[in-house]
């Protein structure tokens, strides 16, 4: 049975350094598993985007969700823990769900399993989003399921006099949360970056799901070493689920009783003084009180959680280039976890002594209130940036237009008329920018080579002017009409010259282009690009060098002249169609620190606060509603992305921003009538009452309610003893879980 299972006596385990042997496992554990989380949640947006091929309001939306069911499962995890399975048979038993679903999410990104025709792109997409699909739910199952115990074990491994090691494990616990989170959101983006696969070299999303998974067997295989070390309790029943039988009798009481003959009570909870404990009422009272404050609260997680969508979809139209490296987009979330390190101990250690020196009364819903509102700044840097990234970007042309641009491959200058717009240029050069036209218009390309053009609506194109027979004359290209992916380059060779070529650089291949045409495109990272041009014949070989920036998209013209040689690259001309990224990624710095100052103050303060405000025996309750308010931010999400239809991306960033100054003044106001309570005191009221005091049916219980109270009252002063040790670091683990 279970409780055979989980019974263990609580005997002397041995230690190191005064600390069990066992929570060095529990350590290694969380680190393991944080890395996996964060690692393979680093990469998830673009793996939508680029893998699965779905549009960023799409991939924004399947991102939340999965968010939001990893905020949902903890209170499942919890009522399994403590009700049926224990908390160590609950780890292990969802940590292997959580290990098979991280390692189908490496399978689903493997593009060869269904690339039959071997492009690099899979010709079965379904496949792969279902499998994406079930492991992500097992994943949210997983590390949803594990959350609310890993701590709480690692806090069970301590006897009662070890309270100063407790508090020293919580922060390196705390530690290597961030540890983990910090490694991943680095690495991961790199394997992502790499090229792999078997028939043609893609970016590497297996090998980016794929070690996550890896440090997921770790973690598991760690903590089952462990097992024979470990202080087990048997499951006792779950508080969650008592407080909300309490609650559902209470309303189902007051329901019955709404005839005006039955006496007003105080308050609604009194209707389940029939049933439970006056004591477990107070404390339910006193829960229920902190509760109603959490409901202004899922904004700031709306808002907070889009580090992992909107802000590194917005990264991929940035510049990654710092000059000593370059940052990949998704690895500019490693701002967070770095700046976690170094603000949490400036915020303890000066900010708030420095408040408390000037009397003035930074409570800690005013500390809430502020972190709210920094992070409604936070989307108003970001709305900022996204101005200025609008302002660089090309302007497209709309449903009912069509652009072109011109380059002449004739070895004399050439004054082309297209409609009203003078067009002259220099031999084997481009025309600087594209012309946009509504109609068909005339074009002039000299004495009697008069023609009419009709070019698509909606697309560019390139007409290029050659001279192979008496006139000139124009071939017509389509060109991109959006933005390079991922901060690559767009590429295509133009060939001037009387013979095929075949050009690569690298794993890119532009294929063998013959005179007078274009090859495909080709995108090529950011850097110095190697280029390999090759020829028929011997030796006919040239090997050149092209630096380019992030996002750019460029026409290279292989002039007739052309020659093989050391010199080729005099006779090769670069045309700019679209200018490369030119805000920088640096300019994200601000708003990831605005959000993580937001994330310090509200997020650690929100449960301590919440913490002393509750019965020391309801802590898992809080944790419950905590959680559930980052689930409902993420939903919240989902339900405005869909909703506003907003074109631009900048107005949806104030939205959100609007949003969270709205709920901040609620939620001001209702910090503003908050009376602080003493959960000790109020408890204690009841174990002092006299017998002649209670209800007959309250007289049986008079003894076991008093061996409560007791218990609470050393728990609280426990943690008033704690505070700031224990406590405050649990809290803030459970923040950063």
């Amino acid at each position: 049975s279970a409780d055979k299972g989980e019974k263990k006596h609580k005997g002397k385990s041995a230690t190191i350094l005064g600390y069990p042997i066992s929570i060095f496992f529990i350590v290694v554990n969380e680190f393991c598993e944080r890395f996996s989380y964060y690692g393979m949640r680093a990469v998830l947006v673009l793996y939508f985007k680029y893998f699965l091929q779905w549009d960023d309001d799409f991939a924004t939306t399947i991102y939340h969700t999965f968010v939001a069911l990893c905020y949902l499962t903890p209170i499942l995890g919890a009522i399994v823990a403590d009700s049926w399975l224990g908390k160590f048979k609950t780890i292990v038993y969802l940590s292997l769900v959580y290990t098979l679903g991280q390692i189908i999410m490496a399978i689903s990104a493997i593009h060869d399993i269904t690339d039959h025709n071997k492009d690099g792109t899979p010709d079965d997409m379904t496949l792969h989003i279902a499998l994406s699909m079930v492991g992500l739910l097992l994943i949210a199952l997983g590390t949803g399921g594990i959350k609310p115990c890993v701590a709480a074990f690692g806090g069970d491994q301590f006897e009662d006099h070890q309270e100063k090691q407790r508090s020293t494990f919580f922060s390196i616990f705390y530690l290597s949360i961030n540890a983990g989170s910090l490694l991943s959101t680095i690495i991961t983006p790199i394997l992502r970056a790499q090229e792999c696969g078997i028939h043609k070299k893609m970016q590497c999303y297996p090998l980016a799901f794929g070690v996550p998974a890896a440090l997921m067997v770790v973690a598991l295989i760690v903590f089952i070493v462990g097992s024979g070390m470990y202080n087990k309790t048997a499951p006792q029943g779950n508080i969650i689920v008592k407080v909300c039988r309490c609650i559902g009798f209470a309303i189902k009481n007051r329901s019955r009783h709404r005839s005006s003959q039955h006496p007003k009570r105080e308050h609604w909870m009194d209707w389940a003084d029939e049933k439970y404990d006056k004591l477990l009422i107070a404390q339910v009272k006193m829960v229920l009180k902190v509760l109603f404050l959490y409901i202004p609260l899922p904004m700031f997680w709306a808002l907070f959680d889009q580090q992992g969508s909107r802000w590194t979809l917005q990264a991929t139209t940035l510049n990654g280039n710092f000059g000593f490296m370059t940052i990949q987009p998704d690895q500019m979330q490693t701002v967070n976890p770095i700046l976690i390190l170094v603000l949490v101990p400036i915020m303890d250690s000066v900010i708030y002594p420095l408040i408390a020196k000037c009397k003035l009364n930074f409570s800690p819903l005013k500390r809430m209130t502020v972190g709210m509102f920094l992070a409604a700044l936070a989307f108003i840097a970001a709305a900022l940036v996204q101005i200025q990234i609008d302002g660089t970007l090309p302007t497209f042309p709309s449903s009912s237009e069509s652009q072109a641009k011109f380059i002449n491959m004739v070895d004399r200058k050439l004054d082309i008329k297209a409609g009203i717009n003078d067009v002259p240029l220099e031999p084997y050069m481009g025309s600087p920018d594209y012309l946009t036209f509504t109609d068909t218009f005339q074009l002039q390309l000299g004495p009697n080579a008069n023609y009419s053009a009709s070019l698509d609506k909606g697309n560019r194109s390139t007409l290029v002017v050659v001279e192979d027979g008496a006139l000139p004359r124009y071939i017509k290209f389509e060109d991109i009409v959006s933005k390079p992916e991922q901060g690559a380059n767009a590429i295509r060779f133009l060939n001037g010259f009387n013979a095929d070529l075949n050009i690569t650089s690298g794993e890119v291949l532009f294929g063998v282009t013959v005179k007078n045409n274009m090859s495909a495109y080709g995108d090529v990272p950011q850097g110095n690009a190697k280029f390999s041009i090759k020829g028929a014949g011997p030796g006919q070989e040239c090997f050149f060098e092209q630096q380019f920036g992030f996002g750019s998209s460029y026409t290279m013209i292989i002039k007739p002249n052309f020659t093989f040689g050391a010199d080729c690259q005099n006779s090769i001309q670069p045309v700019m169609d679209m200018s490369p990224n030119t805000v920088h990624m640096a300019w994200q710095i601000p708003q990831y620190f605005l959000m993580t100052a937001g994330e310090v103050v509200f997020s650690v303060t929100g449960l301590e606060f919440s913490y002393s405000q509750a019965p020391s025996n309801m802590k898992s309750v809080l944790q419950a509603g905590w959680l559930l308010t980052v689930a409902v931010g993420n939903i919240i999400v989902l339900i405005i992305s869909e909703a506003a239809t907003l074109d631009d991306q900048w107005a949806e960033y104030i939205l959100f921003a609007s949003l969270l100054v709205l709920v901040c003044i609620i939620f001001a106001v209702m910090a503003y009538f908050y009376t602080y309570m003493d959960p000790a005191k109020i408890e204690a009221q009841f174990a002092e009452r006299k017998p002649e005091e209670l209800e007959p049916d309250e007289k049986d219980r008079k003894k076991s309610l008093e061996m409560t109270k007791k218990d609470a009252v050393e728990n609280h002063k426990e943690d008033r003893r704690s505070s700031r040790g224990s406590s405050s670091d649990e809290e803030e683990v459970q923040t950063k879980i």
